[in-house]
């Protein structure tokens, strides 16, 4: 495993004789945070890279970048660290169904089909790495998810009629657990706020929230307070749009039948 991040801030925060609490106070963090950088937790924003360099008297942290021991895409990997420590996550999908929430199946076809195109081998890693993202819901508490969905994720056949009645219905499940809440936004509505592209809002205990926008083959994090407050602002105004619980669950079911399912 190559070296990361947390354990070059380590390396520097030890060569400088600073405990984690003196250099959080240096570089107007709290330890806490520095904690959990060290221990590969969390990834930190450019400005938090820059204060440390600042504290540290180094140029090296805001320019480094960790090497990879998954299959993720490079603009995802902070963003999927940032995902597992966050304590909740709102999830907006307008294509397809949000990765958290994906089965092996539905995750298989959305993955087959990037550019270029993936070896056998390759899709394998990129489906495990899948999956395990999805076992932040085996916690049966933490994190809250909501996922705010567009219809058209449901109405497009990925993988066929079979696979999209089973991840229908794992969305079902899961909020009939409990465990998720999901609302749709139906074509009915015609435009919305967030028709620009997907969407992910993300709080945490001890940090401010983040926010993680995606396109075609681009990722970017968004740590501004102004930022993530105008993109939660966004998040609300679209989610004031969509149908209730119940109805959306209803209008799922429904979908799900039209594929074939059967209870």
């Amino acid at each position: 495993m190559g070296t990361t991040y947390g354990d070059w801030l380590r390396q520097r925060r030890e060569a400088a004789g600073l405990t984690q609490q003196q250099l959080a106070e240096m570089a107007f963090m709290t330890r806490t945070h520095i904690a959990h950088i060290e221990a590969g937790r969390r990834v930190p924003s450019k400005e938090d890279a820059k204060r440390l360099d600042k504290a540290l008297n180094t140029d090296v942290l805001s320019s480094f970048r960790p090497e990879q021991d998954v299959a993720v895409a490079d603009y995802f990997e902070a963003a999927r660290l940032l995902e597992q420590q966050a304590v909740i996550i709102r999830e907006f999908g307008l294509s397809f169904v949000p990765g958290i929430l994906q089965t092996e199946a539905y995750a298989r076809a959305v993955l087959s089909v990037g550019f270029p195109p993936t070896s056998g081998e390759e899709l394998e890693k990129l489906v495990v790495t899948r999956l395990e993202r999805t076992k932040l819901l085996d916690n049966p508490v933490t994190p809250v998810v909501w996922a705010l969905l567009d219809e058209t994720v449901l109405r497009r056949v990925v993988g066929g009629p079979q696979v999209m009645a089973e991840q229908i219905m794992h969305l079902v499940h899961l909020a009939e657990k409990q465990r998720v809440r999901v609302y749709m936004l139906p074509y009915a509505l015609g435009c919305h706020p967030l028709m620009q592209g997907m969407l992910t809002l993300m709080d945490f205990e001890d940090q401010p929230p983040v926010a993680y926008g995606e396109g075609l083959h681009m990722g970017k994090i968004h740590d501004c307070p102004a930022s993530v407050r105008r993109l939660e602002a966004t998040y609300d105004l679209a989610l004031g749009d969509a149908m209730p619980l119940k109805e959306s669950l209803a209008l799922m079911r429904a979908i799900a039948k039209d594929y074939g399912y059967r209870d």
